[in-house]
Parts: structure tokens; sequence; C-alpha cells
């Protein structure tokens, strides 16, 4: 069995720190820093870094990590331009075993010349189960015998969107405990290759229940922050877990979460303007939990102990959002925050809301957004203006939205660019520092005597090497390697 070891004594050697003036020494003991400084004697094993740079370890503040460890083994049709080329894909691919679907993830039909349909499918793969979902997670695509698979009978298009499918995500998600633990278990290692030590866990499940098996099975290997949803707070509430209380091993109760609304490229997040050429009362988008449900299930939460993390992506929906924050006196954050009205920045600075957000959305989207949000881009994933306003920040992923990396999102967030593309309005861009330090359990880049030993090794310069290939020589957690490359 694998362990995390939590109280030798380690002393890295010939550390570099963001904003130090050499290389020092660091002691970690029983799990923290103990001591920084030059040529520190200690009796305890030597680590050389020879001049690598040590800073506190990365955090993802939003990951379905279930979902992110199935997506990472199933049909990748996130590079589909069109429902023919998705179907082409499928096509190819090999078949599932006897019983199953074949189940694809990622793509988006936000900018599609053509209309996935059922049919379409049905022509490619005739009577094969096929559920392809979204890259945000809020649709699927399904074959009619991927209807039939799900439990669902006809539908007139086979593209199911935001209460049509989201209560059928777990039909697909579905596999036996000892494999889905071991695809997490394998997820979280290559997370912690790339510096990661802890993560925010929103997957839709009893994640007490969940994590309190995986411990006891195999100690993890990142700190998790398990969140709850509405349909599993009486256990969280019964057994008076507060946000921040350990569950097992270095997991512990997160928030709640709550989706209020739905998405861009689904074209359900809530706004307060019609998207363009729908009509009817679909046309603003969709919410999901009205304000006079909202508020008093933050109330609750609040009162038991928990901080709440509210899904919100339209501008209307963020909206509603701080006013449920406002009355109920809850605090925490607004998840996703991608369309804000700019009295709202103000509202996130002046109700202390932290904005969780996720900078690769906005690279993923921006051509989605430019025509959906037409007019509005301006105050679009507004990273840059919510810093200004004073709003506290915490960066993210939304695994499998985007992959669990968190040099990825800090990239993002710094230029505003991928593939070479001209930057996507570059006065919303974060300074790196201000984007590390979002990535980051703390208000700082530095290692100071206290903190916990939750570390990443770099290569590099983090303040002036090219983020998002950053070259990661080690991770420790707790005082323990969680990976190592030198």
């Amino acid at each position: 069995m694998r362990t995390v070891p939590t109280t030798p004594d380690v002393l890295l050697r010939d550390a570099r720190l963001v904003d130090g003036d050499g290389p020092v020494d660091v002691l970690l003991r029983d799990g923290r820093v103990a001591a920084v400084g030059p040529r520190l004697d200690a009796d305890a094993p030597q680590v050389r870094l020879e001049g690598r740079w040590l800073m506190p370890g990365l955090w993802d503040a939003h990951v379905h990590l279930t979902q992110w460890a199935l997506a990472r083994c199933r049909l990748d049709v996130s590079g589909a331009t069109s429902a023919a080329h998705a179907v082409s894909l499928v096509a190819a691919a090999p078949p599932p075993p006897a019983g199953t679907a074949l189940v694809g993830f990622g793509f988006r039909d936000g900018l599609w010349p053509d209309v996935p349909t059922s049919a379409l499918l049905d022509a490619a793969v005739g009577d094969l189960p096929v559920v392809l979902v979204s890259g945000d997670l809020h649709c699927a695509w399904v074959s009619t015998a991927g209807l039939r698979f799900l439990g669902v009978g006809e539908h007139p298009t086979g593209l199911l969107r935001e209460s049509e499918w989201l209560p059928l995500q777990g039909a697909v998600d579905h596999v036996p405990d000892d494999v889905a633990d071991a695809l997490v278990d394998d997820a979280c290692a290559a997370a912690a290759a790339r510096g990661v030590v802890g993560v925010v866990d929103l997957e839709l499940a009893d994640n007490v229940h969940v994590w309190r098996r995986r411990v006891a099975a195999r100690p993890a290997r990142l700190r998790v922050r398990a969140g709850v949803w509405e349909d599993f707070l009486d256990r969280v509430v019964r057994e008076d877990l507060h946000t921040g209380d350990t569950i097992a091993g270095l997991v512990s109760q997160g928030p709640l979460k709550v989706i209020t609304d739905g998405s861009l490229n689904t074209r359900t997040a809530y706004c307060h303007d019609p998207y363009p050429g729908l009509t009817g009362p679909l046309a603003r988008g969709v919410l999901s939990v009205p304000p006079s449900r909202l508020a008093p299930l933050m109330a609750h939460a609040t009162r038991h102990g928990l901080r709440c993390a509210i899904h919100a992506i339209g501008d209307a929906a963020n909206a509603l959002a701080l006013d449920a924050f406002a009355s109920s006196g809850a605090a925490g954050s607004v998840e996703h925050a991608q369309l804000v009205s700019w009295e709202d920045v103000e509202r996130f600075a002046a109700l202390g809301v932290v904005a969780s957000v996720q900078p690769e959305h906005a690279m993923d989207d921006r051509d989605v957004a430019d025509r959906y949000w037409d007019g509005r881009t301006d105050r679009a994933f507004a990273f840059g203006s919510l810093h200004r306003a004073g709003v506290r920040l915490a960066l993210g992923s939304d695994a499998p939205v985007a992959p669990l990396d968190p040099w990825v999102a800090a990239d993002a967030a710094v230029t505003r660019s991928r593939d070479g593309r001209a930057a996507w309005h570059p006065e919303q861009a974060l300074d790196r520092r201000v984007a590390l330090e979002s990535s980051v359990d703390g208000h700082g880049l530095t290692v100071n005597p206290g903190a916990p030993a939750d570390l990443v090794v770099l290569d590099a310069d983090p303040l002036t090497a090219p983020l998002r290939a950053m070259s990661v020589a080690g991770t420790l957690v707790a005082g323990g390697w969680t990976h190592r490359a030198f």
C-alpha cells in the first residue's frame, strides 16, 4: 500500500525561492515547513535541488475528478469541426464491450455548420449505443440505440440538453468502484506530475462516502476538498461536517455546490439578453435554481458551517447568485463567472465572494462567445476587471472541460491566447504573479516556515519561463514525494 509520509524530516538543499536573494535550504518536518535559511544544520535525509526553483504547490479550484479520470480514456471528439466530422470519428473507433455504450467526450457544436442528430449517428453505426458528452458537460448527443441504453426511449433529435441530460450522466459514468478508483488514482498521479498538490472535487456524487472508500483502499496522492450537493447534504449535516473538517487522510469537507444555470456552448447560460436567433422562454438560457430556492438552501448550508460554491455563467445568473450571497449571509465562491455585468464586478468585491474561474475556457470559447455574446465580450471572462476591483480569484480547470493542469490555466489567464492566435481581450489578462498566486492555496509564492509542506520543484523560474510547458521536477504533499523526476 502506498503512503504519503508525513513524519520523516527532509532537508531540501540549495533551493531557489521566488523573490529570494539566493539559494537556501528548507527543512520539512511533520508535514510542514519547519525552517528556511542558508546552510541549515539538521539531522535529516538530504535532497539536493541544485538551484531548482521551489514554490508552494498548485491547486485546481474546480474539478470533477471521476469524470476527468473517465474522460482520459474515452473517445476524444473535441477536435470535431462538424457533426459529420464527429460521426467519422465515432465510425472509426473500436466497438465497446458487449452490453455497454461507446462513450465519447468533448464535442462543441456551437460553431458547427450542421446539426447533430440521432439519425446521423445511426447511419454510421447502426444499432450501436453511442453517447457523446459535450465538452461543457451540459448536453449529450445520443444515437437511437444510445437513447434506449439510457432508458430515454424516443427523442426528436437525440441532443439532450440540461435537465434532459444531467440526471442521466450517471448511466455512462458508472463503472465498478475499484475501476473508477484506480482511474482516479492514475489521474491524480498525472496531476502530481504537473505540480498539483490539491483539488476541490465537485463530482456529482456522495463524495464523503466515495472518498472514505478510496482512502481506506489507498491514501490520496493529493489534498482533496470534497464538495457536497443538495441530494447528499443531509449526511454532511447529520455528521456535523463543516467546510475544512477532515473526512479521511488528506481529504476534507468542501463547499456546498449548486448549479443555477447552463453553459455557453449549450446556449443555456442564463443571460440578461437573448441569444442571437433564439426566441421563446429559453431564449435567455436556463435558470435551473430560482432565487426563492437558492437563498434558503445557502442559508441552511451556512448555518451548518459550509461554504457555498454556486455555478453561474450568464450575467443574469451571476446577478442572482450575488443576490443570494447577500441575502443568505453565505461565504464562498461563484463558479465560472463567465459573463458579468460591470455593476456586479463591484458587488463581488463588496460581498467578498471569490471568483472561481477557469481561464482555459476563454481560449476554448472565444469564438463561441463572439457569436453568441456579441457586443458583450468586453465583460466575458473578465479576470482583469475582477482583480482590479479587489476580487479574490481562484483558478481551476473544471476538468474534464479543460485539462487538470494549473500551468495551462495560468498561461491562458496571462496571455489570453493559444495556438499562436492574437490575444483575445488582452485588457482582461492577469499579471503572471497574480495568476500564480491565484493558483496556490495562500497569498504568496514564497515558502514560509509553518506552512504545509505542499511544494513544487521547478526547472525554471515561474515568473519568467513559459507557463504552459513548465517543467516540473518534483512535487511534495505533506512533506512526501508524490512526483520526482530528478
